[in-house]
């Protein structure tokens, strides 16, 4: 009877971790969502996946570097397109945009405030910045009232995947 191979498995655990330490810095990593912004789409403590190589789309959510923490947004404008909410409508680049993941927070603020999303705009996203904004819009610090236009560089990555709590795995956009 042979004796276990340690020295064998030593290497293929090294190995395993480093090929998992190497995943998540630089392909997939899991973040916790912390506070309302994103309700009803992400809720607070949960867990989700972002892919960090996934190319960037408008409404895409997005998790951003920030000083003391990260933030969970959406992806609304790209480096020079001009955004502008009129009468709790969208317009990028002059066109309406649909933002449908907003119903809920619609329905739920009828009666309760004119607009879910206050008036302002035309702005302009500057060269290598992008504008985000939450889609709890009454409770949201976004592009519009304290995180500014967001450095390309902040920008983690994209997450379109709820993994924990576990009743509630769920593919987001």
């Amino acid at each position: 009877m042979k004796g276990i191979d340690v020295k064998g498995w030593l290497k293929s655990l090294l190995f395993s971790l480093g090929i998992a330490m190497i995943i998540r810095a630089f392909l997939f990593s899991p973040y916790y969502v912390e506070g309302a912004s994103m309700d009803p789409t992400l809720h607070d403590q949960e867990k989700i996946f972002v892919n960090k190589f996934e190319e960037l789309d408008r409404g895409d959510i997005v998790i951003i570097k920030g000083q003391d923490k990260n933030y969970v947004k959406r992806l609304i404008g790209f480096p020079g397109d001009e955004i502008e909410m009129k009468n709790d409508q969208l317009f990028i680049n002059g066109n309406r945009w649909d933002e449908s993941y907003l119903s809920e927070n619609r329905k739920a603020a009828e009666g309760l405030v004119n607009n879910l999303t206050g008036d302002f705009g035309p702005l302009i996203v500057p060269e290598h910045h992008y504008f985000v904004m939450g889609d709890n819009r009454l409770k949201s610090l976004d592009s519009r009232n304290g995180l500014g236009f967001i450095p390309e560089g902040q920008i983690i990555g994209v997450s379109k995947f709820v993994f924990y709590p576990f009743e509630n795995i769920r593919v987001v956009d």
